[in-house]
């Protein structure tokens, strides 16, 4: 039997690429899990231009001058402490999403979608990166399987745009205010970034469960 774990991210969101690794790390404990995992579209930006802009210019805009450094060296001493690998400064434009959040779903029909969130979350905290480039998500695309002429023709037009939208607009309807979202069996909703010791518990249960229900 299998339960499917809903997750709602950005793969600029720092918390998202973190609690990503918590995950993985708990399902690399339990090999045997019972989650099958999709991924959904939610832009912590949405009106981000398309071509994005200056990371820092972002940054003081959102939390003000001192204290986006003061946020973002909270954010990477607990990716240090984690063991997480992560190169803020490296990041130098904060991208629109939107051609991300296309890719994640393509990748989901051709049965590469955690691969890809890997690859994107990897470009842009690890490699700097500008994951809103065409160019950037056609290697990535590549990287993971994919046929890069085809999702470059795909990227060319607007394929899938006003589902994306609609799908994170749905979201937010719904109640879901910030990412990462995790639901599990579509109705227990956790929110943010959970350490590796709750999703163990979480299959623990899960499996107890599907045990006595034989």
């Amino acid at each position: 039997m299998t339960v499917k774990l809903d997750i709602l991210s950005d793969p600029i969101c720092p918390w998202c690429y973190i609690g990503k690794t918590f995950l993985d790390r708990a399902l690399a404990e339990r090999p045997a899990h019972p989650f099958t995992i999709e991924w959904h579209p939610f832009q912590l930006n949405p009106d981000m231009p398309r071509e994005g802009m200056d990371r820092r210019a972002y940054l003081e805009g959102k939390f003000g001058k001192g204290r986006a450094d003061e946020v973002y060296a909270q954010i990477a001493e607990r990716a240090r402490t984690e063991g997480i690998p992560a190169d803020f400064p490296m990041i130098t434009r904060t991208p629109n999403t939107l051609d991300a959040h296309r890719l994640i779903h393509w990748a989901g029909l051709e049965q590469v979608q955690g691969k890809v969130v890997d690859a994107l979350f990897a470009a842009n905290f690890r490699e700097g990166r500008d994951i809103g480039d065409r160019e950037v998500l056609c290697d990535i695309a590549d990287s993971c399987g994919m046929d890069a002429s085809v999702v470059g023709r795909l990227l060319d037009s607007d394929a899938d745009e006003q589902s994306i939208r609609d799908r994170d607009a749905h979201s937010r309807k719904m109640g879901v205010n910030s990412v990462p979202t995790f639901i599990v069996a579509q109705q227990h909703a956790v929110p943010g970034a959970q350490p590796v010791e709750l999703w163990l518990k979480v299959i623990d249960e899960i499996a107890g469960q599907i045990a006595e229900d034989g």
